[in-house]
């Protein structure tokens, strides 16, 4: 009897030990879950209320150093404005203690027209030297040396000297695109007091101040958006910087209002869509009567569309090659040109007193035949996978993919004898084709000089800016391809001022600027609309990814 109670006795304890053994892990990774996410949510609370512009990384890309206990750290916050960096314990006390860019200068009864340098410890940009004694800076294992988060200097702890701390901040390189604090300041207060004299308001009255705007879609271009955003809040006064993803194109261009008349640059980060939905928001500041404060505007190309940035001098896609600085000093340097925009009207056949016609506004292109049918194809399949379709690569490939099908299949057969097609009134005579495109651009299709062609013919020269349109036409997406490899010359068919396209039966893809939609028997007439005031960058354009040597 004793032996079975010993041995149920060494049962229970093994059961126990069992049990133990199973529940203690299971506790302790509840209890570590539940402490991270307390902390996670500690962190997002301190985020929220921060004036700094925070977020977290599990690894920076350089070696770092908390600005609060001066340790060595691979990860924690950082903010997107000033560049401060701390460890995940002492964050709290970072935001506590450190100022971020002030956008506006507070609380001053009389507006300043400078402002001290704002100087931040340790975590300098690689490469950078002392503006005192000229040797290079934060070359020491350790949190050293200083900082300015608007001129972008960079002081040794022994050469930083009470002088340095008090004088006046220069703003440094990009003093002609920054919008000074101070400014907005002095201009916050007039308004308040109904006054519109802003031509005594530092730097306003300075001759080459051209503030610069940047609008960057944070959806276009496999995230790199994100990261441009942070750079160009460094560089510049964070109230410049506008994520279209969270602010539409109109609201945000009203701070040119604020700005002097005619001196406003825009730069676009994101694909020609991008370009045409700001461009759209500039065209209802004339609406309003706001055209004495209409920018220029440049681009710096991300997304998969990119012909009007080529055509334009800004080149066929940006991967991050380029230094923020480089592109800051691209946009100063570059000339304005003008840039003709179009209506066009789509009038369905029938009954047209009870349907309203479509109308779009056109950039770049219109197009009926293979290149709508491969946009509209790939659009179809973008929106049930957008994930697949993040990187350029796989874009053009899925679009070669989409063009050799066509080959096969030959769905825009005989086009010349379902539509009519008028230049300026006159009819033309088509001969057998199965596309027509109208372009307002020289490039065309991802890199392509359409109208050039292979270069080997005398024609007329396409511009942006004349207020003609050049009519090509295609013997489908074969030849399509042999035009994008110069291996053969497109159908000229010519330039007009008003193009009148008929679509008598059947229905055929259509697209404008890269937008597609399936179209039944309709009249579409593309007449001229306004011009753009536009940016154009004199450096290298790429014909795909080579470079280039056609001039506009």
């Amino acid at each position: 009897g004793s032996g079975d109670a010993s041995r149920a006795g060494a049962d229970w304890r093994l059961a126990l030990w069992t049990l133990c053994s199973v529940l203690l892990p299971v506790l302790i990774t509840a209890w570590c879950s539940f402490q991270r996410s307390r902390r996670q949510l500690l962190i997002r609370d301190i985020f929220r209320k921060s004036k700094h512009d925070w977020h977290y990384t599990d690894l920076f890309g350089q070696p770092s150093y908390c600005s609060v206990c001066a340790q060595h750290i691979l990860r924690g916050a950082f903010c997107g404005c000033c560049g401060l960096r701390v460890s995940e314990r002492c964050l709290k006390k970072a935001d506590q203690r450190f100022l971020c860019k002030e956008i506006m200068m507070r609380g001053t009864a009389e507006a300043p027209s400078s402002m001290p340098h704002h100087w931040i410890r340790g975590n300098v940009p690689l490469c950078s030297c002392c503006v005192v004694c000229k040797q290079q800076c934060g070359t020491q294992p350790k949190l050293c040396d200083y900082r300015c988060v608007w001129c972008q200097y960079t002081v040794h702890d022994e050469c930083m000297v009470d002088c340095l701390r008090t004088e006046d901040c220069t703003f440094g390189e990009f003093k002609d695109l920054i919008i000074p604090p101070y400014y907005l300041s002095a201009i916050n207060q007039m308004r308040k007091e109904k006054r519109t004299s802003y031509e005594k308001v530092v730097p306003y009255c300075r001759k080459h101040w051209m503030p610069v705007m940047v609008l960057a879609n944070t959806r276009s271009g496999n995230n790199m958006g994100e990261t441009l955003l942070g750079e160009f809040k460094m560089l510049l006064n964070p109230v410049q910087v506008f994520d279209l993803s969270k602010i539409a194109p109109a609201k945000a261009l009203q701070l040119c209002t604020w700005l002097p008349c005619n001196a406003v640059r825009v730069l676009v980060c994101g694909g020609d869509g991008t370009v045409g939905w700001v461009l759209d928001a500039i065209d209802e500041m004339k609406i309003k009567g706001q055209e004495r404060y209409i920018p220029q505007v440049a681009i710096l190309p991300l997304g998969t569309g990119n012909d009007l940035s080529n055509t334009l001098g800004w080149g066929a896609g940006y991967a991050g090659e380029v230094p923020v600085e480089q592109i800051l000093r691209n946009v100063m340097e570059a000339d304005g040109i003008k840039l003709d925009r179009w209506k066009v009207q789509v009038t369905n056949k029938g009954y047209y007193n009870l349907r309203k016609p479509k109308v779009f506004t056109m950039n770049n292109y219109f197009s009926i035949g293979p290149d709508a049918l491969m946009a509209l194809n790939f659009h179809a399949h973008r929106e049930k996978t957008p994930s697949l379709f993040s990187s350029r690569i796989i874009n053009k490939a899925v679009y070669f993919f989409y063009g050799t099908k066509d080959c096969l299949v030959q769905e825009c057969k005989d086009l010349n004898k379902k539509v009519e097609l008028e230049l300026d009134g006159e009819r033309i005579e088509l001969p057998n084709l199965e596309g027509i495109i109208v372009l307002n651009i020289g490039y065309w299709g991802g890199g392509c000089r359409l109208w050039e062609g292979m270069g080997d013919e005398p024609y007329p020269l396409a511009r942006h800016d004349d207020g003609l349109l050049e009519v090509v036409g295609v013997h489908g997406s074969f030849h399509c391809a042999q035009i994008q490899v110069k291996l053969a010359n497109p159908v000229r068919l010519g330039q007009a001022h008003t193009v009148r396209l008929i679509l008598k039966s059947s229905k055929m893809p259509m697209q404008v600027d890269g937008e597609p939609w399936a179209q039944g028997p309709c009249t579409v007439t593309i007449t001229h609309k306004t011009h753009a005031l536009m940016l154009y960058h004199s450096g290298e354009q790429t014909d795909d990814d080579d470079a280039s040597s056609l001039s506009e």
